[in-house]
């Protein structure tokens, strides 16, 4: 009876200050308790408090406090009991197999004076799907706190029920650590932790200045708004166009405005830039919207669509099976693989496998060359085709390798070496392997393709914002002398490449 009286008192004062706390700040809150040995001796990465917190705050959840713990009972008990009184959900990842070390749910049963016990509904599904008998170390995943509820869920795919439950005791989820499965689990109950009630707005704005040199406009800004307003700043120090992120959020939409439009008043004009986040997404319409509102005497405009038209010719010629570009991560066939990828979705919209691409490696590649190449590689979802040696000699590989192939799309412009010539479409010729030659950017000029690559905000060599003009290899390639400058310290450095105002000059970094 006294153990009754005491676990009920608990209860209570777990319910009473959550609800109490809910109505004060009138929002939703979670802690995440990760548990495992293996997470704070580094042989497993968590990345489960990082999915839960991005689909929390989608779901107007605020997370409040991540917590790693490892496999022992009584800091497991003293950590769920501190949060379950704290936050209007607590999630726990880890610790319910059917192994030794495996405590949560007792540790969950200890916070709230419970017992465990084998819940019918898990024993028969443990039957079901493992043969298990009682005695089974497995049968372990049926011993849950007495006092704990089932959650199935729905797979929002198919609309069918979960075959296994989660187990949910008071205010505390109990999901599996795998990833996958606690993932898949907590997409298909993500219902029981939304806030009916919450709308979060956010925005950003991307600043091309040092997080230092605008510290004071931001604690200004943050110092006006705090009440309504979360004012976050994510430096980037490999990002091509801005240097410092800044993330405004709040429920309050006429606040989160005010606190923007003073920042951007703040800020410098020049420092803030036009900055798309999802360049490659959004390919298709910003590539086509930009052919469709050129006029007859926009030169550069016209040779984007040209280079379109190319494209949408090479399509109806060829098969996807049938093509690969030639892709070197240099800016020419950076910008070309972009608009490859723009006119394949639209063509393609359900496309979804992958485009071949070409990479025949320089003897001396720059490391910074073929990272970048490796990162295009997954962003454009490229099946890379490698290849070293003269490009004579990897054509011929190619042809070998992979004889279906019939057109090679190349970034190749009228002001290359050896290349005054060519047309759209041009065979090799008759001594080498025999391929189609597309061309789509023979009439750019070097500030054509500077000015797509920036105005769409898509990434390129790293090489590019140090000097270098055009890339060959580490032997034989050097910043622009033309672009060289003395800082105030007086530091020799280079001005980023689309800054060159002579484009005859754009070789002069290769010897």
């Amino acid at each position: 009876m006294e153990r009754a009286v005491r676990r009920t008192t608990t209860l209570l004062k777990h319910v009473v200050c959550r609800r109490s706390l809910q109505m004060s700040l009138r929002e939703y809150t979670a802690g995440i308790i990760v548990i495992g040995d293996e997470i704070l001796k580094g042989q497993t990465t968590d990345t489960n408090s990082h999915f839960l917190c991005k689909h929390l705050f989608t779901l107007g959840v605020k997370v409040k406090k991540i917590s790693v713990i490892g496999d022992d009972l009584e800091v497991i008990a003293k950590e769920v009991s501190e949060f379950s009184s704290k936050y209007t959900h607590v999630i726990t990842s880890g610790g319910i197999g059917p192994t030794h070390d495996d405590k949560t749910f007792e540790g969950v049963a200890k916070a709230f004076d419970d017992d465990i016990c084998p819940h019918p509904e898990i024993v028969e599904l443990c039957k079901q799907f493992w043969g298990a008998n009682l005695s089974s170390p497995k049968m372990k995943l049926a011993m849950i706190p007495k006092s704990a509820r089932l959650e199935y869920g729905v797979n929002k795919k198919t609309g069918e029920k979960n075959k296994f439950p989660l187990v949910v005791v008071n205010n505390v989820y109990i999901f599996p650590g795998v990833p996958s499965l606690m993932e898949r689990s907590f997409i298909a109950l993500e219902d029981l932790f939304k806030n009916p009630d919450a709308h979060f707005y956010t925005e950003e704005i991307y600043v091309q200045q040092d997080e230092v040199s605008i510290a004071p406009i931001l604690n200004e800004v943050d110092e006006e708004f705090k009440v309504d307003v979360t004012l976050g700043s994510y430096p980037d120090f490999h990002n091509n166009y801005y240097k410092v992120k800044l993330m405004l959020e709040s429920s309050n939409p006429e606040q989160i405005t005010k606190a923007a439009t003073a920042l951007k008043n703040k800020l410098p004009n020049e420092s803030i830039v036009n900055y798309d986040c999802q360049p490659i997404i959004n390919a298709a319409d910003r590539v086509y919207k930009l052919v469709e509102s050129c006029s007859s005497d926009d030169v550069y405009g016209n040779n984007v669509q040209k280079a379109v038209s190319v494209l949408e010719e090479c399509l109806q010629k060829y098969s996807l099976d049938e093509i690969c570009i030639g892709f070197n991560g240099g800016k020419d066939c950076t910008a070309l693989l972009h608009l490859y990828h723009a006119v394949v979705k639209r063509k393609y919209p359900g496309h979804q496998g992958k485009l071949k691409a070409l990479y025949i490696k320089s003897k001396l590649p720059f490391p910074e060359v073929e990272k970048f190449t490796q990162i295009s590689r997954d962003k454009y979802h490229l099946e890379m085709l490698h290849f070293e040696g003269r490009i004579k000699d990897s054509l011929g590989q190619l042809k070998a390798n992979h004889p279906n192939i019939k057109a090679v799309i190349m970034g190749t412009r009228l002001t290359d070496p050896y290349s005054s010539h060519l047309e759209a479409f041009s065979m090799t010729d008759a001594d080498w392997p025999q391929f189609m030659r597309v061309n789509p950017v023979l009439h750019w000029s070097y500030s054509h393709v500077w000015k797509f690559l920036r105005d769409l905000c898509l990434p390129y060599c790293s090489l590019y914002d140090r000097g270098y003009t055009s890339l060959g290899s580490m032997n034989n390639t050097h910043p622009n002398p033309l672009l060289q400058y003395v800082d105030e310290h007086g530091v020799l450095k280079y001005r980023p490449a689309y800054t060159l105002s002579d484009p005859t000059k754009e070789r002069d970094g290769r010897n």
